[in-house]
Order: C-alpha cells, then structure tokens, then sequence
C-alpha cells in the first residue's frame, strides 16, 4: 500500500492551443479537459492505473469536483472537510510540449484542520510500505508542514515497520525538508526526495553545496547534478530522484549514482510528467527492484506521461522501460 498526502489539490483544466502562446491576443483551444489533481493525487492515479493498492488522502468537501472526478476514476481516497471549495489551476499547453500553468492558491487551512488532515494521515498510513508528501502547501500552514508529518509518521510507528517516506514540493516546504531534526533523534528528513533541475539547485544551495549551480547547468550535465544530489544525500536524505526533463533523470543514494535517458520522444503535455516519474519509482520499489531499476522505471513513466494529452497519467503497460538507458555516474 503506498499512501499519499496532497495538502493542496486541485481541479486541473487542461487547454491545448493550436499554435504558440501569444500574450495580449485571442486565441482559440483545440481541445479541454480536466482531471482532478495535485502532486499526490497524480501520483495515486498513476499507480491506481497500473494496478497498484494506494489511497490518496487530501482536504476537500464531498461534493467538491475533485473528490469527483476521483470517485470517477476509482481512485481510493479519504478527504477532510474544509468547508471550501478546492482550487482550479490551469495548464495551457502549446505544440511541442510548452506548458505554462497558472495555479491558484487554494483555501487556508488553519491549525485544527492541519492536525485533522495529519490525523486521518497517521490512520491510513498503518501498515503502508510508501507515504508520498507531494505538492505545494496551502495558505496557513507552516513551510515546515512536511518536516512535521514525516516526525508524526516515525514516532507513530516506534521504528517498526516504518513506512519509506517521500517527499515531493518546491520552494520553502522543500528546503524544510532537508533541515535540521528534531532534539531527541527523530528525524524530519525524508527517504526519498523527487525535485527537478530548479528545485535540485536549490536544495543543494540550502545543504551547503559548495559550488553554485542553475538549472541549466544540472540540466546539461549529469555528473554535476549527482554532485549536487550527492550533497543533498550527505544531509541525511535517503536518496535524490532528480528529474531533468528531457534530459532524463539521475538517482544518488548513498551506495551510488546513476543517470537514466530514454530515447527521444514527441511531447504532447509536461503536465504531471514528474508526478508520473515518482510513481513509476515507487512502483518498481513495491515489488523489489534494484535502485537502478526503479530509476529506469521513473524515467519510462515520465516519458509516457509526457507523450499523452492534458494531465493524463501512464499505465505502467504504456511505458517503454526497454527505451530507457542507465549510466552509472561517478560521484565527487
């Protein structure tokens, strides 16, 4: 079972314009469409599509769209209500994959429903092999929301049988992640941690990294963006999955790194390609692979993902991991 917690979900529309963005101009779609989301909604779709048991967790009334159109796509869900609606965001995405995404930012959670939405989190992690922290924090609650839950988890649970924790976000909730733990040894930081080049630049920044890096540096060059995740993984994170769009991705862990490339191809919709990566990951780990392997799986994912329309998720039957070339990298 692999549980996942999206704070701040949304309904995700989708608009494909025929041409390239043109600001101040009318333009016409050729097509819309919508799938309830959020970074750990994505991901328990993704692994709902390849057979996989999971259940999302997120706030949200019952009549909301987004518990909607989860209920339509049998995904297992357990929601807090907020008394709010939740949040639309907006994807407009252009020929060749372009994507600009206007994202709003969701009702306020105050601190009653943060510790309610933690509670039914702590309820349906028993026994799970994988909990997911993914996507941005709504307003009122603290940066340090995922440092916290991922303390709540480890406590809960006494060292045994602790569920594998991974977290997924940008910004301030990503760098309190990797900061400092809790007096009394119970550790905030993650086992996993899934950024992209920008996000990646940062948290090695923030982890003390000693040369400055862009994203655009990570981007075209794998070794240096194992470097950084090898920084982040001194701090005391499990493992870096870093994914670099169409560059691949590259996985650190404290016994090695890799870099996985897939062969080229056409890209319709970046919308949810990460969520997507993470998921093909967790689903190699769940039944064993080696970390090479669950990276290779990661990138046949995004890749997938990538090929398809709007927000639309990959079935593992849809990916090519046989495309999907592994490098072992040579870390400093």
């Amino acid at each position: 079972m692999i549980v996942t917690l999206t704070a701040n979900p949304s309904l995700d529309r989708t608009v494909a314009l025929p041409s390239p963005l043109e600001r101040g101009e009318v333009q016409r779609a050729v097509s819309v469409s919508q799938e309830s989301g959020g970074k750990g909604v994505n991901v328990s779709r993704a692994l709902v599509s390849s057979g996989l048991e999971t259940i999302a967790i997120l706030p949200g009334g019952d009549g909301d769209p987004v518990l909607a159109g989860l209920r339509d796509g049998g995904v297992p869900f357990a929601a807090l209500a907020i008394g709010e609606p939740l949040r639309t965001n907006v994807a407009l995405t252009e020929p060749g994959g372009v994507t600009t995404k206007i994202n709003e930012p969701g009702p306020e959670l105050n601190a009653e429903q943060q510790e309610a939405l933690i509670g039914l989190l702590l309820e349906r992690s028993q026994g799970a092999t994988w909990v997911v922290l993914a996507g941005s924090l709504p307003p009122g609650v603290p940066a340090d929301f995922y440092a916290t839950v991922t303390r709540r988890l480890r406590s809960m649970s006494n060292g045994h049988d602790a569920p594998r924790i991974a977290v997924d976000s940008s910004g301030e909730p990503l760098s309190a992640a990797i900061s400092g733990d809790e007096n009394g040894g119970i550790s905030g930081k993650p086992d996993l941690l899934k950024p992209n080049a920008e996000e990646l630049a940062e948290l090695a920044a923030a982890a003390g990294f000693s040369t400055v890096v862009s994203a655009e540096e990570l981007e075209a060059d794998p070794l240096a963006a194992a470097n950084a995740a090898a920084a982040v993984v001194r701090s005391g994170v499990g493992a870096v999955l870093a994914t670099l769009g169409s560059k691949g991705a590259v996985l650190v862990t404290p016994d090695g790194a890799w870099l996985a490339t897939h062969a080229p191809v056409k890209a319709v919709s970046t919308v949810g390609a990460g969520d997507s990566s993470l998921a093909g990951y967790l689903l190699a780990s769940s039944r064993g692979a080696a970390p090479a392997d669950c990276l290779r799986q990661a990138v046949a994912h995004g890749a997938a993902a990538a090929s398809l329309p709007g927000s639309t998720v990959p079935a593992v039957h849809q990916t090519t991991p046989d495309a999907v070339t592994i490098t072992a990298l040579r870390k400093d």
